[in-house]
């Protein structure tokens, strides 16, 4: 995993549909909120108004017209499941350092360029002797978390293969283990009746031919390898083809062929046509054989057309292998919030660990697992065999459905109750399933969702059984209060690297996937917004990006006093989690800024939002 970017993986700025509609969204809310304002900013006249009010309707309706796509018949475990567990494991373990990464280059046609010699990462695997690894205490721990699925990094980029291999002796046969852990991982996993599936790298940075003048022959032993995987394991769920952002001639046409007639059924991902310029977390990047496409390091956004499956890390250090003794692991809610994060935009979580070289799953990560399943037992039902919607996510929560029932997914936030747009449904029943207690009260305009007592946890899950089924219900946006920033003029103290892809602007586009960042080693830094007039506001949200590294330790949202000439605090605050929000008494000014006062490293914020309440 991981791809070459300023510590994570590369974020495009192609505009999806669902983020079209998102923009669309926020300028009609805009409009109705506030026809002067709009007026100021849009157009000059009563005509103009109403011109742009229809087109943004029309718009909005016309991306639409497709209903929720029905899951393909040999994808239906993968999307019931809503979570897999990744293992990424290998002599690498030994050091504590990121797979395949660490590796220093001896191909340049590999972009790796790690601080470990190859002599040395080559070398690992005569040390590497995991006496402790069990491969049911492994399926057991995944099963626990409430996990449907594994898939293990049986060849990483490093080249090194976790099963009896005779196309290749770069083996785990030849280690003084001595024991095939693919064989003994499906079979645990067959015996369990859990989901299995295989990562593999079509690259292979320690062989030269990889991308060299004898490249075909690579590609023949790279498809002997993957005949090895798909042929000697019984029944392979699952197949995660990785890639580098460097070309890709792996012969796809006869690769595809080749893993199709040894699994049949089998579910794979979207990597294995991508190359230089392409984004695996778009829906775009999806080939004719691909069956979902992967954002990493994020959570994708709603989309209920194409599969997908956001992959995550479980490591502090964001490390898709063990990061040794001084490692740890995200917090429970941070961890909860990816799986609900997932299910409500109708997507799957693979989240990661790393063993170490004992073979041990960590204590901290299984603890952590375990935690999460524990959670699951409670609330897995509006998880697990569930689609997303039919309201879209927001900074309300989001949904998911099954059968006749309507899960909610209420964050920890002010504001209630909540409206939400009415449902061409009768709600018959509202629990939660989590120890909270709502009211729900439903009328001709909507739902008002009273929490009278908030659940302990990322959000309070209740169930709302309708009338008739709520797979059909067609997807209905939340329209939440009306961002400021969106539309305002962004600047910044520091863009990292002076990269337009960067930039401040790129924190008040109400999308989620796009990001101001800083120079690595910027300990302070602002990002400032100028509405072009004053304007009231009495709450900010920030959501900050890789929250894990908690790099933000003060910050503060601050306004412009004209009078003085000076910048005034609404609000001054400590470390920052993930999506903070704050109340103040309520502005007006024209000017605003968010102020990070002291930060640990360059620090990276995906949306600064204000609002008037």
């Amino acid at each position: 995993m991981r791809l070459p970017d300023v510590g994570s993986a590369h974020r495009s700025h192609m505009l999806t549909i669902a983020q079209f509609e998102c923009n669309i969204r926020y300028i009609t809310s805009v409009l109705m909120v506030s026809r002067g304002a709009a007026e100021g900013i849009l157009m000059k006249s009563r005509l103009g108004f109403w011109l742009v009010l229809t087109v943004c309707f029309v718009l909005l309706a016309s991306a639409r017209l497709e209903a929720q796509k029905p899951t393909p018949s040999h994808m239906e475990w993968w999307a019931q499941s809503r979570f897999g567990i990744f293992v990424h494991w290998g002599p690498i373990s030994l050091k504590g350092a990121e797979i395949s990464w660490s590796r220093a280059n001896t191909n340049s046609n590999c972009p790796n360029a790690g601080p470990i010699p190859a002599e040395e990462y080559d070398n690992l695997y005569h040390r590497f002797n995991p006496v402790r690894f069990n491969a049911r205490e492994w399926v057991r721990t995944a099963k626990a978390a409430g996990a449907g699925y594994i898939v293990l990094t049986a060849k990483h980029c490093d080249g090194f293969l976790l099963w009896d291999s005779k196309v290749s002796d770069y083996n785990i046969m030849n280690t003084p283990f001595h024991r095939d852990v693919c064989a003994e991982l499906a079979k645990a996993a067959h015996e369990e009746h859990l989901r299995i599936g295989w990562y593999f790298s079509p690259m292979d940075w320690k062989d030269p031919d990889c991308r060299g003048v004898r490249n075909s022959e690579f590609v023949a032993r790279m498809q002997g390898e993957i005949r090895e995987l798909l042929s000697n394991y019984g029944r392979i769920d699952l197949i995660w083809f990785d890639y580098d952002g460097r070309s890709a001639p792996w012969d796809q046409a006869a690769t595809y062929a080749l893993v199709k007639r040894l699994q049949p059924e089998i579910v794979i991902n979207n990597r294995l046509d991508l190359g230089e310029n392409t984004n695996a977390g778009l829906p775009q990047s999806m080939g004719p054989h691909a069956d979902y496409y992967t954002p990493e390091q994020w959570i994708g956004g709603y989309d209920d057309q194409n599969p997908w499956e956001s992959c995550m890390t479980l490591s502090t250090k964001n490390q898709w292998s063990w990061g040794g003794a001084d490692d740890g692991v995200k917090p429970l809610n941070d961890c909860l919030e990816m799986i609900l994060g997932g299910a409500d935009g109708d997507g799957n979580i693979l989240l990661d660990i790393g063993p170490m070289p004992s073979g041990e799953i960590p204590p901290a990560q299984v603890t952590r697992l375990e935690q999460i399943g524990a959670w699951l037992k409670k609330s897995g039902r509006s998880i697990h065999q569930t689609r997303g919607g039919p309201y879209r996510p927001g900074e309300y929560g989001g949904t998911t459905r099954s059968g006749n029932t309507v899960y909610l997914h209420l964050k920890p936030r002010d504001g209630y109750p909540l409206k939400l747009p009415a449902l061409p449904a009768k709600v018959l029943r509202a629990h939660s399933l989590n120890g909270g207690r709502v009211a729900v009260t439903q009328g001709s305009n909507g739902i008002e969702i009273s929490l009278l007592k908030p659940a302990v946890g990322p959000a309070t899950v209740v169930a709302l059984e309708l009338d008739r089924s709520a797979i059909g219900l067609p997807a209905i946006d939340v329209l939440e209060a009306p961002n400021l920033c969106f539309g305002a003029t962004a600047t910044a103290s520091n863009v990292f690297q002076n990269m337009a892809e960067y930039t401040a602007d790129k924190a008040i586009d109400i999308r989620e996937d796009t990001r101001w960042a800083t120079d690595n080693g910027t300990r302070a830094a602002w990002i400032q917004v100028d509405f072009g007039k004053p304007v009231k506001f009495s709450r900010a949200v920030v959501v900050q990006a890789y929250p894990e590294l908690q790099r933000i330790k003060r910050w503060a949202i601050e306004y412009f006093d004209e009078a003085s000439g000076e910048w005034k605090t609404c609000s001054a605050l400590g470390l920052m989690p993930s999506k903070a929000s704050c109340r103040f008494a309520p502005v007006t000014a024209r000017k605003a800024r968010l102020n990070i006062l002291e930060a640990s490293d360059g620090p990276t914020i995906w949306e600064f939002k204000l609002y008037a309440e």
